[in-house]
């Protein structure tokens, strides 16, 4: 098949890349979404060779499961063995023996095919499209910060970032949350947000620091982890949402003296986030930017790195 092929160094395009083994669902890939962690790898921030690409909407072709076949779906991308302490208290996330979709020891969504257990597999309502399904795993993941903690209605949130994740984050915390302020450095993206009502901000100012009872980052940079210190009250909490790898130093002074609680937050449920597009509680239209053939690999990439840029697909 088909498929972008990551070495450890570099991605290329391969065009007789092997199909995924049998033993699980297989899915024709409709759409796949890049976002910020497939190119953080492409930089180095995991050991990882293989297939990239998480995010996906495709049809399934084969499953022991014949009801799946043909049907439109997304996929939870954490396989866990199923016999662990944490995959029998459903938290196959943390099983320290699962594979990850285009992640770690998975075969991804860059490709013509890719394979997942069924039981990882959602269907798709007609009612969403192929760019709004994908959005559904990352925006599982937004859902996952009210799943880990209980923000009180009146507290104030701060969103560093104003990128693909950071836009997600604010919509699902509006639902329940009016006084939101996200901070970015990209006049276009933060008006999308100030559209929807949400205050917006470009940099921090003095009035800014320490003010926030919540503070989530999403930028994926060691100076937007560093802007949360700034931004969280005495005793706030800090969700960290994005990875980040740092060769520096990192103080933590900051941290220790005004006792913030740190909260790392990854993969969250997908019904929420399904049922959010369905019912329109959560709109991503305007986040679609361009869909790219898996041909023009490349061009998809440096338009996924523009800052400019919002979501980029690919089409297999």
């Amino acid at each position: 098949m088909k498929a972008a092929y990551f070495d450890g160094s570099k991605i290329s395009l391969q065009n007789d890349y092997p199909n995924p083994k049998p033993g699980e669902a297989l899915v024709k890939v409709r759409l796949a979404g890049i976002c910020g962690t497939d190119l953080e790898m492409i930089q180095g921030y995991a050991s990882y060779t293989g297939v990239l690409g998480h995010e996906f909407v495709g049809e399934v072709i084969s499953s022991e499961n014949k009801n799946l076949i043909g049907k439109r779906v997304v996929g939870e991308i954490n396989a866990g063995c199923g016999k662990c302490s944490m995959c029998t208290t459903g938290l196959e996330r943390h099983c320290p023996n699962r594979t990850v979709l285009g992640i770690y020891k998975r075969d991804g969504a860059f490709a013509q095919y890719l394979s997942l257990p069924e039981k990882n597999l959602h269907v798709i309502p007609d009612s969403i499209s192929d760019e709004q399904a994908v959005f559904v795993e990352p925006l599982a993941a937004a859902f996952e910060i009210e799943e880990q903690l209980k923000i009180d209605k009146d507290s104030a949130i701060a969103i560093l970032g104003d990128g693909r994740l950071a836009q997600l984050i604010t919509r699902v915390l509006g639902i329940h949350h009016k006084n939101i302020t996200c901070f970015g450095r990209h006049q276009n993206k933060l008006q999308l947000l100030a559209k929807l009502g949400v205050k917006t901000k470009i940099g921090i100012s003095a009035e800014d620091e320490h003010k926030f009872d919540v503070v989530v980052e999403a930028t994926g940079s060691e100076s937007g982890f560093l802007d949360t210190m700034r931004l969280a009250k005495p005793r706030g909490t800090v969700v960290l949402k994005s990875t980040m790898s740092s060769k520096n130093k990192i103080d933590l002074t900051a941290a220790i003296v005004n006792e913030i609680t740190f909260i790392g937050s990854r993969c969250g449920p997908f019904r929420p986030a399904i049922q959010a597009l369905v019912t329109s509680t959560v709109y991503v239209d305007d986040l679609i930017d361009t869909v790219y053939p898996l041909d023009k690999l490349d061009e998809a990439l440096d338009a996924a790195k523009s800052p400019g840029r919002l979501k980029i697909f690919l089409r297999p």
